[in-house]
């Protein structure tokens, strides 16, 4: 089975960009990261006076072949990826969900593949490298319901990684993935996880700090979650992108993960274009780990200009 064809399969089947003021977007330089355990599988950093962290899920590793990547053009795609010096018979996704510690709340952006589509399954471990028990968790917010986004929502038994959390999605997103669960084979875990679901409507403030943004194209109600402190903001994008190369460089390129291909290229286009102007601090869930950076405008096109040298 091909990489689009798992990710299909392990998805729970289950609009426009919420505009701000450029002024609000030019962001402070970033604050000295908090204090955590070392390890090679997180990243420590603020938000204005809010501590965040990224942590190292697994990586995606597909090759770059027709029926296997997103993109058709493969050939095409080998000569963006070798001209950013990677290599061009793979395409690298890294998966790392996003902790925030907002006030009392521990949050928690998307939870990982759980071990599925080839991942390592290192997000527990991440969070306990962070400080972090999954029971002191209080929130977890979904971008969407693919499998590498909510697979770490139960463990190997089935049961709650993270027992006492709210569990918070967009309402479309959540007929999507209750419509296609047991389809997908995933009935299971949308039987454990509904009693804590709690749904909100496109562009809600969902925390204190966290206001979720509508980034349409990739599900019907896929969600980025904006965070803010002060004058600093993030911007963390789902699946709006998946590489740090291809779909910055080439936003206008049709994503076959995608369920609706032009929304997909104008929701690409227009993060880019704010995310240049305003210098706002972006997070790529599946870019090189931490994934944490900013969009540049170069020549007649973008690229990602990442805030740390990318980890293993």
């Amino acid at each position: 089975m091909n990489v689009h064809a798992r990710l299909a399969a392990a998805a729970l089947i289950l609009a426009s960009i919420v505009a701000c003021s450029p002024e609000a977007e030019k962001a402070a330089a970033p604050t000295a990261a908090p204090a955590t355990a070392p390890s090679p599988d997180i990243h420590a950093f603020r938000i204005g006076a809010l501590e965040a962290v990224a942590l190292k899920d697994g990586e995606i590793v597909m090759p770059n072949a027709a029926n296997e990547s997103p993109w058709s053009d493969t050939a095409a795609a080998r000569t963006v990826l070798t001209g950013a010096g990677q290599p061009g018979d793979a395409i690298h996704l890294s998966v790392q969900p996003l902790l925030v510690r907002d006030g009392e709340r521990v949050v928690l952006i998307d939870t990982g593949a759980g071990g599925r589509m080839g991942t390592q399954d290192k997000l527990v471990g991440s969070l306990r490298a962070a400080g972090v028990d999954p029971t002191t968790v209080t929130d977890v917010l979904i971008s969407h319901a693919h499998g590498d986004h909510v697979g770490g929502l139960v463990g190997a038994d089935g049961s709650l990684t993270f027992p006492n959390a709210a569990v918070r999605i967009s309402e479309p997103e959540w007929e999507y993935m209750k419509a296609g669960a047991a389809k997908a084979g995933e009935a299971a875990l949308l039987t454990a996880v509904t009693p804590k679901v709690q749904p909100f409507a496109p562009g809600a403030q969902v925390t204190p700090s966290i206001r979720a943004v509508a980034l349409a194209g990739h599900t019907p109600g896929h969600s980025g979650y904006e965070v803010v402190s002060g004058a600093e903001r993030l911007l963390y994008i789902g699946d709006a992108m998946h590489s740090s190369v291809i779909s910055v460089q080439r936003p206008d390129w049709v994503n076959g993960w995608d369920t609706d291909s032009a929304a997909g290229v104008a929701t690409r286009q227009g993060l880019l274009e704010r995310g240049s102007a305003g210098s706002l601090r972006i997070y790529g869930v599946h870019f090189p780990f931490p994934g944490l950076g900013r969009f540049q405008r170069r020549d007649d096109g973008f690229v990602w200009v990442p805030e740390t040298t990318a980890q293993p």
